[in-house]
């Protein structure tokens, strides 16, 4: 993969140039096509990009892929792309998700404390840190009309049979890393999670034809 003129922080560049599109599978790629052709579409006609990743906590996945999609669009040099994320009902990022991405390379301060803490996410000394808080998919924060709105779980792609204002609506979802919250396996498996959310958005985003 070519790196664009965006650099980012040397441990997620690392972690980038380990990510292997060749694992994944021709099934899944027909399941990320759409997104690829929403993104084309919006490129090719000077439009802003504006994409939702919508799980049901707004807690793990949704913000995994939030943070992975947006730095893959700056790797790629995909102007006027804005990722957000939101749930079906807001809880808070979970903690474990802030621990593996700083440990892939990202740099997260806490900008407000609670039981929803508010943070910025950085993937690069120039450019503007990501929000991550968990929010519903509706909230103000988010974009209202002419957005991709993925589903990261199944269980919002079947309990949210329509979303206001989207333009296309695209089921890619991940397993939950929750399921081994409290287990010795906990940390590797949210960081292969997020290994594998960010190979995909990035072979989503190295598609892009400029």
């Amino acid at each position: 993969m070519t790196s664009t003129k965006t650099i980012l922080f040397p441990e997620i560049e690392k972690v980038i140039n380990d990510l292997q599109f060749e694992s994944i599978s021709d099934e899944r790629k027909i399941v990320l096509q759409p997104l690829v052709d929403f993104i084309q579409r919006k490129a090719s006609n000077g439009q802003e990009i504006r994409i939702n990743l919508i799980c049901t906590h707004n807690s793990r996945r949704s913000h995994l892929s939030q943070v992975w999609a947006q730095t893959a669009a700056t790797y790629y040099n995909i102007k006027n792309a804005f990722c957000y994320s939101g749930g079906t009902e807001a809880t808070a990022m979970f903690p474990m998700v802030v621990k593996t991405l700083v440990k892939q390379g990202f740099q997260i301060k806490t900008i407000a404390e609670g039981n929803n803490p508010v943070y910025a996410i950085k993937y690069s000394e120039n450019e503007h840190p990501i929000i991550g808080f968990s929010k519903t998919f509706e909230d103000d924060f988010n974009p209202k009309n002419e957005f991709a709105a993925i589903l990261t779980c199944s269980s919002a792609d079947q309990g949210c049979p329509f979303i206001a204002g989207a333009e296309v609506r695209i089921p890619i979802t991940f397993e939950d890393p929750k399921a081994f919250d409290d287990s010795p396996q906990q940390a590797e498996k949210y960081e292969e999670r997020s290994l594998q959310i960010a190979t995909e958005m990035f072979y989503v985003f190295s598609q892009i034809k400029l």
